[in-house]
């Protein structure tokens, strides 16, 4: 099961598409309101909103996923379990809330949708939501024996074996070749048929790299901890013999452009240097007999 969420200031139009028939929306939760449609949702939600007049993002969206699999299976009754457990986790019992199951496609999935002011007057901290969003639904998966988000990605990956492996060579082919640049490098890739497409947040900043192949997307770090960002990125740097790689870069050139690192990007690069400052402070004591 998966789950995201974010703060929005579209209240009244994300419940109305919450709300959408066409989409077999069904409530299947609805904690501290009255209203029967969205405009009355809404005004109610804006009664506890204009205690913060200054919050613009005043609502959020959150949509929890169980898998294909799971969601077949389950009853109305059963999606509102997880909408509500969901809340407990998230510390949202004291907001009003309201959750929807769409099942106009294959993969049942909620929308919910909370005030971020609660019913006292404090404002929901809306920092790492998305990250706090994925935790709390892989909770209530455990607590309800339903597939969780680790599971079913080791699944695929175990299933992607050959695929993966296949990348990895033509990585290391590529590497053996000593490319100056990640420009060099994903041209390189492309003439081998893998398309390596830089993972850029909401920030605009790189934090990764993913590579297609043969229809295939994944992330480096599922193919190998080889091919993830921060080692693509010092492994690179150390064919330059003009620009050795000694203090995490905030920046770099890719694509034709300058673009700027993530902070757990730049975090990453800096734990492995100096990983290989102590490395090459250890080696000359190797086999001495100390």
């Amino acid at each position: 099961m998966i789950g995201k969420g974010h703060a929005i200031s579209r209240t009244k139009a994300s419940l109305a598409y919450g709300w959408d028939q066409e989409k077999e929306a069904e409530v299947v939760l609805k904690e501290h309101l009255a209203g029967d449609n969205p405009r009355e949702i809404t005004e109610e939600f804006q009664i506890i909103q204009s205690q913060h007049e200054r919050c613009t993002k005043n609502t959020l969206s959150i949509i929890v996923s169980p898998t294909i699999e799971d969601g077949k299976n389950m009853t109305s009754e059963g999606l509102g379990e997880i909408a509500r457990r969901f809340l407990i986790k998230m510390n949202l019992q004291n907001h009003q809330a309201i959750g929807f199951v769409h099942r106009d496609k294959n993969h049942t999935h909620i929308h919910i949708y909370a005030n971020r002011v609660s019913l006292t007057g404090e404002v929901y901290k809306d920092s790492f939501i998305g990250k706090r969003s994925q935790i709390a639904a892989d909770n209530v998966a455990r607590e309800l024996g339903l597939k969780r988000v680790r599971e079913v990605q080791q699944t695929r990956l175990i299933e992607l074996q050959h695929h993966r492996k296949e990348v990895q060579l033509i990585h290391e082919n590529i590497l053996q070749t000593k490319p100056k640049s990640l420009d060099e490098y994903i041209q390189k890739m492309q003439v081998h048929r893998v398309k390596v497409i830089p993972s850029i947040n909401r920030s605009r900043q790189l934090q990764g790299f993913r590579f297609e192949y043969n229809g295939i997307n994944l992330k480096g770090s599922e193919i190998d901890r080889s091919m993830s960002g921060n080692k693509i990125i010092i492994g690179i740097s150390q064919n330059n013999s003009i620009t050795k790689l000694k203090e995490p870069p905030c920046s770099l050139q890719l694509l034709s452009s300058t673009v700027q690192l993530s902070t757990g990007l730049i975090n990453k690069i800096a734990k492995d240097l100096i990983k290989q400052t102590i490395k090459r402070a250890l080696d000359p004591g190797i086999g001495m007999g100390y």
